[in-house]
């Protein structure tokens, strides 16, 4: 199943991917109501068990009786998107980690995973402006990444166990600003500005993606392909990477594990051939199975 967040004038609405249109369940509640039925996309991970088949029965049921118009059926051009997950409690990022990635910027094979974190400050959504703040960076940088979506508590968890705890997937633009980055040897305030997480289009559960290290992952700039990779290129795969996060603290519902970008990024070019993002430019992330993730970026006013 495909989730959406549904910006509905300011308000968040819980919706569903369909093949030809985007299923509003909060509107179609109005039209067809039913008790215990979800309405935001925090609820549907924290109760996946139980959230995900009266989901399906729901939408199922009103697709019978549904006509061409209804307010609750949207084409996905008329989509105003919000993050696909709103409040993680957690948003916890893995460095270096594509072997090809490491290489290109001249870094050691990591022996255990880097992790740092972001804050929710840096959610956005599929189709917003990003801005670019130019008055403390002129080096923001793409990176395309799989996201974790945690389904389930997890503390101690075996890699052979650890799947069983992600409620689903989706796209990340991993937006960093290297001067700011690599000023310390602390990476977040290269990572933490505004909107520098934009999460979607789609949050997909994990039985349809199967494998999240079999996808092919890229990143293009103003149409021009900068990343193409294969998430089988992680040194440390994702159940790998939700086992040992487990070991040091308790993962919830609703945290949120950016993965790593591959090669491909403005900072692994030579130092004269690098050219950072600017204003205007569109950045699309696309990864198998999770639709696109199109941001354009906009010099933030003075």
């Amino acid at each position: 199943m495909k989730l959406v967040t549904i910006d509905h004038a300011g308000t968040y609405h819980l919706g569903v991917k369909l093949d030809e249109s985007v299923f509003d369940i909060t509107e179609a509640l109005k039209a067809f109501p039913e008790d215990g039925i979800p309405t935001d996309i925090m609820s549907v991970i924290g109760n996946g068990e139980s959230a995900l088949p009266q989901i399906e029965r729901y939408v199922a049921r009103v697709m019978e009786n549904a006509v061409e118009g209804s307010p609750y059926l949207l084409a996905e051009n008329q989509v105003k998107y919000g993050p696909c997950v709103t409040h993680p409690g957690k948003i916890i990022c893995v460095g270096l980690n594509y072997r090809k990635h490491a290489e290109e910027t001249n870094a050691p094979i990591p022996q255990y995973p880097i992790l740092f974190n972001k804050f929710n400050n840096t959610l956005a959504a599929q189709g917003d402006d990003i801005p670019l703040p130019i008055r403390v960076t002129s080096q923001v940088d793409y990176e395309a990444e799989l996201v974790i979506v945690v389904g389930k508590t997890a503390k101690y968890v075996s890699k052979e166990q650890a799947l069983s705890h992600v409620f689903g997937y989706c796209n990340v633009n991993d937006l960093s600003a290297r001067d700011l980055q690599m000023r310390t040897q602390q990476w977040l305030l290269g990572k933490s500005c505004d909107k520098f997480s934009p999460l979607g289009p789609y949050l997909v559960t994990a039985e349809e993606v199967g494998n999240p290290n079999q996808l092919t992952i890229s990143c293009t700039v103003n149409g021009e392909v900068r990343q193409n990779s294969n998430t089988s290129d992680m040194i440390f795969h994702c159940d790998e990477i939700v086992s040992y996060i487990s070991q040091h603290m308790t993962l919830s519902p609703g945290d949120i594990i950016l993965t790593g970008t591959p090669e491909g990024v403005v900072l692994g070019k030579p130092v004269d051939q690098r050219v950072y993002l600017k204003d205007g430019d569109i950045v699309t992330i696309e990864i198998e199975k999770l639709g696109a993730l199109t941001n354009r970026m906009v010099a933030e006013q003075e």
